[in-house]
């Protein structure tokens, strides 16, 4: 047979054998799907969180009736399959979707509101007092039933939040105040891909944030109610525990016992940030299981103590009743944050299970929870909270699920040190696990990596929840008598060890990893690569750590903006030769330059040259604006008029802070006030062959929480002019136009 006769074979049956592996390839996945159909129902609430998923991708808002049908419809299906598994599986997984793609849709109808349009003030404004927030400088009321001069009640926002620069004025939840402040509709994000303000102050109903003008009028308490004497009492204990144990230390109590996080030092917060304790001020399941743990054990040694009752009583069902009596009050003095709902419907149905004596099964608990929290608050699923809790939670479960066994065989060993020792281990082992869960959504959110979280967590954990949260419930126990100066200092001598721990791993050097941001698609990936690693049981599972992998690889894949351009075209940011990123001098939007930093894997922003060129010579500005110079374009971010004529014909982008009204034959990209008014901020991608650009709008796409714009030059205002001269070649420094002292909004991060 000749060479050419063995090649062509060899073609034919290349196909053939391919097809071999794949239909080999597919017969063990059968297998493996068919050995793990005990674990099908744990899918479910993937497949609804899918839904949600599917919703906040979408460009547009649908229409909200097809998909409550689809799921009728769907479910309906599924009761005729009843004897067939995997039609069945197959129905209900999309019943499962369309339902969480109805559930959603419904509670954005809910929450509609009326939100500002644009900055409007100082006017006066008055409102009941519904939070208030204690800040490092001032304090954050949010008001609802607000009043606001020159604007008509149906253009009122249902909530407002307002900083006060008034820190002398007793504000109560309840209280009716009065006060003369500015406000400005909420900030949209500063670049794409950035976080959504917008989005996470529409499920607010919040429609205005701002800043207050001299002393603010109250009126105590003439309004009540069970939500708002809760926000009193719960403003009250944080109160008397700062009072009782000032400092940083007393910061920390205050979040731990009330979910108030405000009175800490921005220092520390930074501290416990990037050393991996950021979990200890977030009210989670760590906090809620320590003060579920101490109350059972605590009044089960009570009751015990009385022979007459532990023999002829049930006291083990008592100490569960008042341990969950405790959980619940827990849960609503810090405020019923997501990790709390979570945390507490699993410790609701342990203590059930004690009640009804009944074993109850952890991954099956995990599930319900999700389903629940994300029925109430599907926008939740979006959020920080949300995905570092249950994968924390979930990396847990299936660790502990592999281990229980083993474990239990040798604890049953004799020697009393075992018992000790597995407490050590095991919060050894949980804070291993946790740190590594919760690495891709701390670098997706906060865009850092605490390098030795295990570390500090091993210190600090322990000391938490033998010592600090015992001692919280003592100081709540006494607070109703005023005693509660007994209990506090002890609590604030194992604060004082956390905050070293602290302050001393960030000191190290390499503590902390900040980098660049991680897109969509890798964390959506890595959450599906964690899904099959936990929720399976099989060998097969090991393939999830490739989705992980591939997920957190996508940091490195991910391509990053050349130039970013602000709203106000007031920010200007470019990529430095190195990757860096050079940042415009600009006066308050400290948030927004933050973001910018963070994102771009820094710590501190490059800088801008006030005149003249960069150090790597991209960068030339003057008095009339700046030329960048990146992979052969030309970009030309202007601030004058002046400059258009010359850089209309050069420039391969014009970026321009006022409208430009005639045609500019040069530019493949023309980006200028009008479009960022209407559009949002920009990012633009530079490369030999082609620039491409993306703005605000186009990445969130027609949503309810994007506010609508008209095409209208004449609504649009240029920039205040500034005493430019009017030669190019004339060195200058870059204006900007007047902004408040004040930030604009300030986001919470976790």
């Amino acid at each position: 047979m000749s060479g050419a006769d063995l090649s062509e074979r060899a073609e034919a049956v290349r196909p053939e054998m391919h097809g071999r592996v794949v239909w080999r390839a597919a017969q063990v996945a059968w297998r493996e799907l068919e050995a793990e159909r005990e674990r099908w129902p744990y899918w479910l609430p993937a497949f609804f969180g899918a839904g949600i998923a599917l919703y906040f991708a979408l460009p547009f808002e649908p229409s909200h009736w097809p998909a409550p049908a689809a799921a009728l419809a769907l479910f309906a299906a599924a009761c005729l399959c009843r004897g067939r598994p995997y039609p069945l599986s197959l129905l209900l997984a999309l019943a499962t979707i369309a339902l969480g793609f109805a559930i959603v849709g419904w509670r954005t109808d809910q929450v509609s509101a009326p939100r500002l349009e644009r900055r409007l003030g100082p006017v006066t404004l008055s409102g009941r007092v519904v939070e208030v927030e204690q800040l490092a400088r001032g304090r954050r009321v949010t008001l609802d039933r607000p009043l606001v001069e020159r604007l008509a009640p149906e253009r009122t926002p249902a909530r407002i939040r307002v900083r006060l620069r008034d820190e002398a004025t007793a504000l109560s939840p309840g209280d009716e105040v009065r006060l003369r402040a500015v406000l400005l509709p909420p900030p949209a994000p500063i670049a794409p891909g950035a976080f959504d303000f917008q989005r996470h102050a529409y499920y607010l109903r919040l429609g205005a944030v701002g800043y207050a003008y001299g002393r603010t009028l109250v009126e105590p308490k003439r309004s009540s109610g069970f939500a708002l004497s809760l926000a009193a009492l719960r403003d009250r204990i944080a109160q008397r525990v700062t009072a009782g144990l000032p400092g940083a230390e007393g910061g920390i109590a205050a979040a731990l016992m009330t979910g108030e996080r405000g009175a800490i030092p921005p220092d520390v917060i930074e501290a416990m940030r990037n050393s991996g304790l950021a979990h200890l001020l977030a009210i989670a399941g760590l906090h809620l299981g320590m003060v579920t743990g101490a109350l059972f054990f605590g009044v089960r040694a009570l009751l015990a103590l009385v022979p007459r009752l532990a023999l002829r009583y049930p006291i083990k069902k008592w100490a569960a009743l008042a341990a969950l009596a405790g959980a619940a009050f827990y849960l609503l003095i810090t405020g019923a944050t997501v990790p709390t709902q979570r945390a507490f419907i699993m410790t609701g149905v342990v203590l059930l299970g004690v009640l009804l004596d009944r074993t109850s099964i952890s991954m099956r608990m995990l599930c319900w929870a999700a389903v629940a929290i994300l029925a109430i608050e599907p926008e939740s699923l979006t959020g920080p909270s949300f995905q570092l809790s249950f994968s924390a939670v979930l990396a847990l479960l299936a660790a502990y699920e592999s281990l229980r066994q083993p474990v239990l065989r040798w604890v049953a060993g004799e020697g009393w040190w075992r018992v000790p020792l597995l407490y050590l281990t095991g919060v050894a082992f949980t804070s291993l696990i946790t740190s590594m869960a919760t690495i891709p959504y701390s670098v997706y959110h906060f865009d850092r990596l605490a390098a030795f979280g295990f570390v500090t967590n091993l210190i600090a954990v322990p000391v938490t929840a033998l010592w600090v949260m015992p001692w919280a419930i003592v100081a709540f126990m006494l607070m109703p008598f005023g005693l509660e100066g007994a209990a506090l200092p002890p609590m604030g001598w194992g604060l004082h060890v956390v905050i070293w721990s602290a302050k001393t791993v960030v000191s190290w050097p390499g503590s902390v990893a900040i980098l660049p941001a991680m897109p969509l698609w890798g964390l959506i990936v890595v959450s599906l690569g964690m899904l099959w690693l936990c929720l399976w049981q099989r060998p097969w599972r090991v393939l999830g750590l490739g989705a992980i992998a591939l997920g957190l690889a996508s940091v490195a894949l991910e391509r990053h903006p050349d130039v970013i351009v602000s709203e106000d075209a007031r920010l200007f940011a470019v990529r430095a030769a190195d990757g860096r990123m050079m940042i415009s001098p600009v006066r308050g939007d400290d948030f927004d330059v933050e973001t910018i930093v963070k994102r771009a894997g820094q710590t501190t922003r490059d800088p801008w040259p006030e005149e003249g060129s960069s150090a790597d010579g991209r960068l030339v500005c003057d008095a009339l604006g700046c030329l960048y110079r990146a992979k052969g374009q030309l970009v030309a971010l202007v601030r004058e008029r002046e400059a258009l004529l010359e850089d209309c014909l050069h420039a391969s982008v014009l970026v321009s802070v006022a409208p430009i009204k005639s045609a500019c034959p040069a530019p493949r990209t023309v980006i200028d006030r009008l479009a960022l008014w209407r559009d949002g901020g920009h990012a633009i991608w530079l490369s030999p062959a082609a620039v491409t650009s993306e703005s605000v709008r186009d990445w969130r796409g027609a949503r309810p929480w994007v506010p609508e714009r008209p095409e209208s030059v004449a609504s649009v205002r240029p920039a205040a002019k500034s005493k430019a001269v009017s030669e190019r070649a004339r060195p200058g420094v870059p204006t900007e136009p007047e902004t408040p002292d004040e930030p604009l909004a300030e986001e919470d991060e976790e």
